[in-house]
């Protein structure tokens, strides 16, 4: 984690160094001094260079870091190699790219840099010597780059190791990034996983007791049952609108009227300005039936839930409240920081990370709860956030 760390510092460093020579050149027309203009070249070339990497080493990214990393290196030709292939060639010489795959079985079995003499029959080939340096991730060698010359150069065998350190440090990141995506679909997973059998069973008992006392009723029912166990499970991405997060919430609460009845009373006051906001997927539903559990359980009369999204100019903040039970203050803390289980609330520790991650520290769960008192639940979102689209 620290290097990913120090990657981060020197790529935002690169930047910042960009940005100022860029500023410079474009009032003078010109850069200060030649140094100024060569490493401007230089991290532009690196920065060209990073998205693709952040992808991994798969062939259609991988080409278009190697014509960068070309260019960073000065070489004749340069391959990106895996561990069955060369999944990227840049420049020429590419004949030599069967031998390549077999130069970097060294490297892989080693994790070390290796500089070999290349022969050709070819007067026109540019490839005479290869220095190969390992791309690695948590210390496990998953490719090589191997960079091609005329001539041998003590300076070529550094100049490739540093820019395989370099290089090594994205794939780090994509690694991350892919980590981090696994970790979002397993919290999504757990979600899922947290629908209540006894919701299930229940709502199927009620559909079944008006099969033929009303017909009609039990097949609403049994559609709003199935569009919502579709959208629970759905595939397609980690956002969703607010309009579908509520349509499902809706679908819910219309099986759990099913089964209490007029005990089971629901507000709605939702602004239509909001709809179309992008929320995580499943970042409300569980709080809705956190709710109906909390405002249900243990009470002989009716419980009233409110649910209210409106427009806050820049954001849409959404509140669920219940006149339950509540829930103890200290047990809903630790939940909130992953330090017990879910049992002082479905998917809460959850669904608070989801947000933080997605849209910062401001952006958790509030809750106001005490025992015997009820429970509100305030969500913000904000209406707009770079990088982040309903499925």
């Amino acid at each position: 984690m620290t290097a990913l760390w120090a990657v981060g510092a020197a790529l935002l460093v690169g930047a910042a160094v960009v940005a100022v020579l860029w500023r410079t050149s474009r009032t003078r027309n010109d850069f200060l001094t030649e140094a100024q203009r060569i490493t401007f070249e230089t991290l532009h070339t690196a920065w060209s260079a990073a998205p693709p990497l952040r992808a991994g080493l798969v062939p259609e990214a991988a080409k278009k870091s190697a014509r960068h990393l070309r260019t960073l290196l000065g070489t004749p030709a340069l391959a990106l190699i895996d561990e069955t292939e060369v999944v990227a060639w840049e420049g020429g010489g590419e004949h030599h790219a069967a031998q390549a795959v077999q130069l970097a079985g060294e490297v892989f079995a080693t994790g070390r840099t290796r500089a070999f003499d290349i022969s050709c029959a070819e007067p026109d080939c540019p490839v005479h010597t290869a220095v190969l340096a390992p791309l690695t991730v948590e210390g496990r060698v998953v490719g090589v780059l191997a960079a091609y010359s005329r001539e041998p150069s003590a300076g070529l065998v550094r100049a490739t190791n540093e820019v395989a350190r370099w290089a090594s440090g994205q794939l780090e990141l994509a690694e991350l990034d892919r980590s981090r995506t696994r970790l979002v679909e397993a919290e999504v997973r757990a979600l899922r996983a947290q629908i209540s059998p006894h919701f299930i069973y229940n709502s199927l008992s009620a559909i079944a007791s008006y099969v033929r006392t009303n017909p009609e009723r039990a097949r609403t029912l049994l559609l709003d049952f199935a569009d919502f166990t579709r959208y629970s499970f759905r595939r397609a991405g980690d956002f969703t609108t607010l309009s579908e997060e509520l349509k499902s919430i809706d679908q819910y609460l219309a099986l759990e009227r099913a089964r209490f009845g007029e005990r089971l009373q629901v507000t709605l006051q939702i602004a239509p300005e909001v709809l179309p906001v992008t929320v995580p997927f499943l970042c409300l539903q569980p709080l809705v039936e956190n709710a109906v559990r909390h405002g249900m359980e243990g009470k002989v009369g009716p419980g009233h839930i409110a649910i209210h999204a409106a427009d806050a100019g820049d954001e849409a903040h959404i509140t669920i409240e219940d006149d339950g039970i509540g829930m103890d203050p200290e047990a809903l803390r630790r939940t909130l920081a992953g330090q017990v289980g879910e049992t002082a609330g479905i998917g809460l520790g959850n669904i608070d990370e989801r947000l933080r991650r997605c849209y910062g520290d401001d952006y958790g769960l509030v809750v106001e709860t005490a025992q015997g008192l009820g429970t509100k639940i305030s969500v913000r979102v904000p209406k707009y956030q770079p990088g982040i689209h309903a499925s």
